[in-house]
């Protein structure tokens, strides 16, 4: 008997609807062919565009929705001319995380052979790791709370045990999954800042706590400025890496550029029962409506999507889909063939989709 899976789909703003729709069209394609499992979609008012007319950034129905669904897949949110009172950006996304308690924010970032990329790769050498950023506390604790007076300004950053238990434990089991999976040895690397600040080297501690629990798996530890070197000199060295909130935010965008723009760039937030799923870019208003968005981002989303879900579910057949859909991006990033401008083509935000559709056999007949 099929299992129904229910996904809240947060549109979005300015490109959002562009590249959740092609997405959601693969993802029902998959649903009708798939023997084990049902997906069914809920779309869901939030965003920046939400906020200027009625008020509200992520309205409480909308939060609950989510709250209640296995997995929320959310596109680009977010316009530059519409704020909050005291300036800061209309950000759902990140009221989710906290809502939610989504610790976990997983960026991996790919290179295949024959990909173009700002580096010059070695003869063989491909890029495949993982960052893994804590995204609940660190230097976006006080987010829009700081305090601001006339001479100075101040943000608190703040780590927890709690949250950072849960966090390395996560870290571990994903580079334990990647290395039965092949795809990595199974080496953890601790990215902090813990020879100048206390916070880090607390940080530090836990992470050296629960690595000892993990006798198979190698951990180490790296500096956050050493870190940003070596993902350009030699990113194709690394497995999983784990650092605080602020500096994944950097380094997250560091490994988008590896992969030749955010447009590549998907991520999931994580937490213990609910998992939110977004490109990390913007939404683009610039060129919102010309149909030349890159859907590439939003599709790799939906596709870690279903391998969390084939997880959680103990169904196989999702995270194949999962690895298929992934796999068929590679192939057409790789191929160049039918790329968005943003990565050097011509082709519209519906082709770019379709031919990922033809790759798996999901074109219409």
């Amino acid at each position: 008997m099929s299992k129904t899976i229910e996904i809240a789909v947060f549109s979005g703003d300015g490109i959002g609807p562009e590249i959740t729709e092609p997405t959601v069209k693969i993802l029902r394609k998959l649903s009708e062919r798939a023997s084990s499992y049902i997906l069914g979609f809920t779309d869901v008012p939030a965003g920046a565009d939400h906020y200027a007319r009625t008020g509200e950034s992520l309205p409480h129905a909308s939060l609950e929705i989510a709250r209640r669904s296995d997995a929320i897949l959310l596109s680009a949110m977010g316009l530059p001319n519409v704020r909050y009172a005291d300036g800061t950006e209309i950000s759902p996304q990140i009221e989710l995380r906290k809502a939610l308690t989504l610790f976990a924010g997983v960026r991996p970032v790919t290179v295949r052979a024959g990909q173009n990329t700002p580096l010059k790769m070695p003869e063989g050498k491909e890029i495949d790791f993982v960052l893994v950023r804590e995204s609940t506390e660190g230097l976006f604790h006080t987010q829009g709370c700081g305090e601001v007076t006339e001479n100075e300004a101040r943000e608190t950053l703040l780590i927890t045990r709690a949250i950072s238990e849960k966090l390395f434990k996560f870290t571990f089991d994903l580079a334990h999954q990647r290395k039965l999976a092949g795809r990595g040895p199974g080496r953890v690397t601790c990215v902090d800042k813990a020879n100048v600040f206390r916070a880090f080297a607390f940080f530090r501690e836990i992470f050296d706590a629960e690595a000892k629990k993990h006798p198979t798996l190698t951990a180490d530890h790296a500096y956050v400025d050493a870190t940003a070197l070596w993902m350009v000199q030699k990113p194709w060295d690394f497995d999983v890496l784990v650092t605080e909130n602020m500096f994944g935010d950097i380094l997250s965008d560091l490994g988008a550029g590896l992969m030749g723009g955010l447009g590549l760039a998907p991520s999931a937030d994580i937490g213990l029962d609910h998992a939110v799923f977004q490109p990390c870019h913007g939404s683009a208003p610039d060129i919102a409506g010309q149909g030349v968005a890159n859907p590439f981002a939003m599709i790799l989303s939906a596709a870690m999507m279903l391998d969390w879900l084939g997880f959680e579910n103990e169904s196989p057949e999702m995270r194949a889909d999962g690895q298929r859909l992934r796999e068929a991006v590679e192939q057409v990033v790789a191929q160049g063939a039918t790329i968005t401008r943003d990565l050097g083509g011509t082709a519209s935000t519906q082709a770019a989709a379709e031919a990922v559709e033809v790759l798996m056999s999901l074109e219409e007949a």
